[in-house]
This record gives C-alpha cells, structure tokens and sequence, in this order.
C-alpha cells in the first residue's frame, strides 16, 4: 500500500504547468511551479519542516518545546503541520496587513497568533521582529524560527526545490523568476541550479516600498525606499541573511495594483488560483519578457494558494476601495455608485456650530452641506470652521447661518468627471449631484483624486 506516515511526507514534488493565456506575447516556454500543492498550501512548507528538524537535531528545539516566529502566515502555516506533528506549541506573529484568513488559518491549526503593526520600524518594540525576539526570551523552553536569518531556510530549497526544477526540465530551464522575501526560496533554489548550469539567469520579483533591488544594483541600503505597501510575501525593509545577492541577476519591481490585478487573471485565464506574491511575480516576469529567447525555459514559482486572499485581493469591494479595478469612471454617478444608497449628510441653518462640528467628526468628512426649508442654501468646511474657530472660541454655540459659506453647485448625474473638476477649486471644495426624487449625494475633491487609475 502506498501511504504517507504523516502529513509532512506528502511536502515537495508539486507539479510544473505551462502557462498559455497570460504569457501568449512572451517568446519563451513559460512554466509555473505551483507551490499550493503542498499540504499547507504554500512553498514555506519546505523551509519550515527543515527549520524545525535542523533545530531537533543541534538541540535548539527540545521536546515539548514552543516554537516562536514571525511570519506573514504562509511559514506559520508550515510550523504549525510540523508542530501538531511532532507535539510542539506554537506562536506566531503576524503584521496587521495580513489578510484575515491567514490569521484565521494559523488559529485553525492550533497556533497562538499575536497581530502588530505594520507601519513601525523593524527595531520598533511593536514591530513584529521585536515582538517574536521578546516572547521568545520570555516564554520558557522555546525556540525562536527566525526565518529571515535563519540559514535552514535556503537549505530546504537547496535540497528539495532546486533538484525538482532540475528534474521536471530535464535540465533545460533557462530562467528562473521567483518574489523575494526572506530570501530562502531564490537563494536555495539559484545556488543549486548555477552548480548545475552557470549560465542560468535568476530573477527577483521585488515591491515598491521594498530596499532589494537598489540594494542589488548599487549596495547602498536606501531607507527613503522604505514605505508602507499592499502586496504580501514579498519584498522588505531590512536585508535578510537568507537573501544572497550574488546568486541573483536582477530584481523588477511590480506595483501593488499590478501585483493584485494579476492574482486575480492567474485565476480567470488560467484557472490557477494562486496567491498575491504569484500575481507579482507573473507581471514581473511579463516585465522582464525582452530578457528571453524562443528556446528558453521560464520556470515562474507560485507561493501560496489563493484563499488566502479571498478578502481582499478576490474581492471587488477591497478593489474598488483602493483603485485597482480598471473600472471606466466618466460621470458623476459612477464617482458615488459605491456609497450612493448612503443618505446625505447636512446641517440646517439654526443649528449650532458645534453640531456640525460632531457630525464631521463622526462620519469623517470634511464638507457638508447646509439646508433649510427652501433646499440647499449654503455649505461647511473643516477649514473655515477651523479658522472661524480660531477667531472667536465661542463660535461652537452660533448657528451655522452665521459660518455657512456659499451653496455647493448641483450637477445632474450624467455631468462628466471633467465638468465636475472644473467646479471644485479652493473656493468651491465639493458638488452636489440630483439623483432625482428629492435625492442628493456630495462628491468632493477626494472622490475626483480617488477615481485617478
């Protein structure tokens, strides 16, 4: 009988898939090495069981122990199947730009999860490197993964991701493209493939918001690159030992709606519903298509599965919200369609100050419109109310009559975009569009820099 002992036994050996839609303009055979095949859905299996045994083995990790790592979900997965397997405990900690179902995921399989902030320095006490560092110093008999550093990471794909790609191209790929995050999956993988064939190009997929590929190309670390981005796996603000940069040939960079736009094609034109770094890592390989020759061979790594990512990058609201469906805005009704069931915010002449003061508070807004029993008859702004402040501390108890300046313009819902634009300037901060039947909606100039693709 043919059966595997455990769950571990059954990481490795996923298979390679020519991809035919998305790459029809790329002159090269272009071969996807699909890492959702593994039992906990993503590449980090690999790493993970390695880590854990390498530890075992050198009595970093001792029975009954509790595994600590930071990680953005993927690896965590991969620690928890090795820790329900060979009877650890687990902690993970996670950044809160995490989608929601990873952090579900890892509480699904037992692991304790700690969320931190994302936009903190990597030394940072809140950081997630910080955090993972202290639990493991406070928590007794455990061990601290530290995928970033931690050299069993290249190790794994040296041993098993290297030697499948190898094997599955019977020795003829070319080039292997692949997003970089802590550096184990192109490190291990470019080292055993340039023993194998030298001449073999590797490419890294990086973000913007990312050090990597500036780093790469000139070896100055540039903390101005460092920013707050969407895209998850890949890219970071700190050089992880596991990245070695003298196995790469060169880094692209994709943006975050790029990244997003094309996990969501990998799933519709080719029917591979992959993860977020996959979609980089795809339009990064488009990016680098003048790179490959007819006879080459392109082996793309996919990380993880795509129901990861059901919350955000597959679903149209979180899309929309950010900019990155390429959805045709020309008309005043297509500014508000996502919020235009919502009922329009006004304050009325005799009321004080201070309540229109409570209501741009509460429904974070910046303008609103004034009305009495006549229609629409003068509007508020933040920044009047504020300078009207300033001048006189009482202003909070003075009708709105006193403070309204002049009625926002009303435009019918058909009116252009352009139209539009041309009505708000610094005197004039939003308009009013008639949806008929007595209803209104307020677009301001956030909406008009919201539509900007």
């Amino acid at each position: 009988m043919k059966y595997a002992k455990n769950i571990l036994e059954t990481i490795g050996n996923t298979p390679m898939v020519k991809l035919n839609k998305l790459t029809k303009d790329v002159n090269a055979l272009v071969l996807a090495k699909v890492e959702t095949f593994n039992p906990g859905n993503s590449v980090k299996d690999r790493m993970a069981v390695k880590m854990i045994e390498d530890a075992e083995a050198d009595g970093r990790l001792k029975p009954g122990g509790t595994i600590i790592e930071g990680t953005s979900g993927n690896t965590g997965m991969g620690l928890a199947l090795g820790a329900i397997v060979k009877g650890y405990k687990l902690i993970c900690v996670i950044s809160d730009k995490q989608s929601k179902e990873k952090m579900d995921i890892l509480r699904a399989v037992g692991a304790k999860v700690v969320v931190c902030p994302t936009d903190v320095e990597p030394a940072d006490p809140r950081s997630y490197y910080s955090v993972s560092k202290r639990l493991a110093e406070e928590t007794p008999n455990s061990w601290y993964v530290n995928q970033y550093d931690n050299l069993s990471n290249t190790a794994a794909h040296y041993e098993q991701t290297g030697p499948e790609i190898w094997e599955q191209t019977e020795g003829k790929i070319t080039h292997f493209v692949v997003g970089v995050g802590t550096g184990g999956t192109i490190s291990g993988v470019a080292k055993y493939l340039k023993e194998k064939n030298s001449n073999i190009k590797i490419w890294g997929i990086d973000t913007y918001g990312s050090v990597f590929k500036k780093y790469h190309e000139t070896g100055i670390f540039d903390e101005n690159e460092i920013y707050s981005y969407i895209t998850e796996g890949i890219g970071e603000d700190i050089l992880p030992k596991n990245v070695d940069f003298s196995l790469i040939d060169g880094f692209t960079k994709v943006t975050d709606k790029d990244a997003a736009v094309y996990t969501r094609r990998l799933a519709l034109e080719e029917g591979i519903f992959v993860g977020n770094s996959a979609g980089a890592a795809i339009k990064g390989l488009l990016q680098l298509k003048d790179e490959f020759k007819p006879d080459d061979v392109v082996v793309v790594l996919f990380h993880d599965s795509g129901s990861r990512y059901v919350g955000k990058m597959f679903n149209d609201d979180w899309m929309r919200e950010r900019g990155f469906l390429d959805e045709e805005i020309t008309k005043a009704e297509d500014l508000i369609k996502d919020h235009a069931d919502k009922p329009l915010v006004v304050v009325r002449t005799e009321e004080l100050v201070s309540h229109a003061i409570e209501r741009l508070r509460k429904y974070k807004i910046s303008q609103i419109p004034v009305i009495d029993t006549n229609g629409f008859v003068g509007s508020v702004d933040e920044t009047d109310l504020f300078r009207s402040y300033v001048e006189d501390k009482d202003i909070a108890d003075k009708p709105i009559r006193e403070v309204m300046g002049k009625p926002y313009p009303v435009v019918k819902a058909n009116t252009s975009i352009e139209e539009i634009s041309k009505l708000i300037n610094k005197d004039n901060q939003a308009v009013l569009v008639d949806l008929g039947n007595d209803r209104h909606h307020i677009i301001t100039k956030h909406d008009i820099i919201s539509s900007i693709k």
